[in-house]
């Protein structure tokens, strides 16, 4: 086998490898590919991440303060000889060494409040991240969706298309027969041309969704994604929903009402700990120090050696600290008013979004009623509409209606199919949003 042989081979296994790579994309993959590659969502964990630190520092904050220092001092001219207090006339300097400590013992719980209120918003958190991964699905399942029905628009718009080029070839013929006048052709091929700009126009448009799925996917490299065939598009159309049961179980675990309901707590333990700041406080501390002096001599004027000094200059000292708040401008009570104001505006939050849940869940669950009926109709209309056109082509056929009188039959057949094909998307959307309040898995996420 020659070399170019060799090449040729390389390149057609590189292909179907490549080929075989494009597997079509289940809903349940699309989001979990999304939840893994999505930027947007790295930030909330950022957040998050940052709010797990500051709730560790807040409990580390409970140990005692430990510190030492080191300093080394020349002194020019006259000044004060820091062994005897007295003042000199000459340059000398000086080594100090101290280590010292302090704890707090009571603050009217402030610390205590603090780490209770740190937890509560690292949890909601938590739960923001939480949140925008279901958004995330959502997004991608709208977009999974959108996908299907365009391209149930081009399978539709091509079906119509295949028709108007039928009856232009059956008049075309027909003319060259002298059975139709020439007009008869130019008003084929115009519906032709038209049902050929409506595929290149759902064609565009589907390119536009895929485009907008793998965006949100975040899904480099790729201009194209193919979907699974099977779609479940199996409706219960005697399904019975209670919107105060769906409110209750979507009050359980909704990521965005869990999140408020944390800062409401977390606001009440900051206003707790603001109060704290009008209690006394007491703290401990001791400390350890000592000491080298250029100027520290013994009787004889002969300069006393460093570690000696180290030892006889040592100091130790331990105490007690009683503060008592008395008058700081008001600002401690105002810190307290103010705190107290963002924990009704955090309780008033949380009501907000009940109540917008709530008012979500009733707005789902009429769409759903509506959608049904809607499926229900749709699917008459559509059964009619191609009845209806199956006449007008059998009567086109025998020159009894004109090309206009086709043209409108088939166009309201394929809008029909269009709308049937539309609502049924939608309602299947609802039911799977529906499930999702009712607490049922729908999305692959932990």
């Amino acid at each position: 086998m020659t070399f170019k042989k060799y090449i040729i081979l390389f390149l057609f296994l590189l292909i179907s490898i490549r080929m075989s790579a494009q597997e079509a994309w289940t809903l349940d993959e699309c989001v979990s590919y999304a939840l893994e590659h999505n930027l947007q969502l790295n930030d909330f964990k950022y957040t998050m991440n940052s709010g797990k630190e500051t709730y560790r520092q807040s409990v580390r904050n409970l140990l005692p303060s430990v510190n030492g220092s080191v300093d080394y001092n020349i002194n020019y001219g006259r000044s004060e000889d820091p062994n005897t207090g007295g003042y000199v006339n000459t340059d000398f300097f000086s080594n100090n060494y101290a280590v010292n400590a302090s704890m707090d013992l009571f603050q009217g719980f402030q610390k205590l409040n603090s780490i209770k209120a740190s937890k509560f918003l690292y949890k909601a958190a938590m739960e923001d991240v939480q949140q925008q991964k279901y958004l995330l699905a959502f997004r991608v399942m709208t977009a999974y969706y959108d996908i299907k029905f365009y391209e149930g628009l081009v399978i539709n718009s091509i079906e119509q298309a295949g028709i108007s080029q039928t009856n232009y070839n059956l008049v075309k013929k027909q003319i060259e027969l002298g059975l139709k006048a020439g007009a008869d052709l130019y008003e084929a091929e115009a519906a032709l041309l038209g049902d050929q700009l409506l595929v290149t126009q759902n064609k565009n448009l589907l390119a536009a969704s895929k485009l907008t799925l793998l965006q949100e996917m975040n899904l480099e490299n790729v201009e194209d994604i193919e979907l699974t065939e099977e779609m479940d598009m199996i409706v219960t159309m005697d399904r019975n929903l209670d919107i105060d049961s769906v409110y209750n179980s979507a009050k359980e675990f909704i990521p965005l009402l869990k999140g408020q309901e944390l800062r409401a707590k977390a606001a009440k333990k900051q206003l707790a700990a603001a109060r704290g700041l009008l209690s006394p406080s007491l703290s401990i501390f001791s400390g350890f120090g000592t000491g080298y002096f250029e100027t520290n001599v013994d009787s004889l004027g002969i300069l006393i050696p460093f570690n000696n000094q180290i030892k006889d200059n040592t100091s130790r000292y331990i105490g007690v600290s009683l503060n008592v708040p008395i008058s700081n401008g008001w600002s401690g009570r105002s810190r307290v008013k103010q705190q107290k104001i963002n924990m009704q505006r955090a309780n008033n939050a949380v009501k907000i979004q009940e109540q917008e849940l709530f008012q979500l869940i009733q707005q789902l669950v009429q769409e759903n009623n509506a959608l049904k009926n809607e499926v229900k109709q749709s699917a008459k209309r559509m059964e009619s509409q191609e009845l209806a056109f199956t006449i007008a082509q059998k009567r086109y056929d025998k020159g009894l209606i004109n090309a206009l009188e086709l043209f409108q039959a088939k166009n309201l057949f394929g809008t029909a199919q269009n709308e049937n094909l539309q609502v049924r998307l939608r309602l299947r959307v609802n039911e799977k949003t529906l499930d999702f309040y009712g607490g049922l898995p729908i999305f692959n996420i932990n």
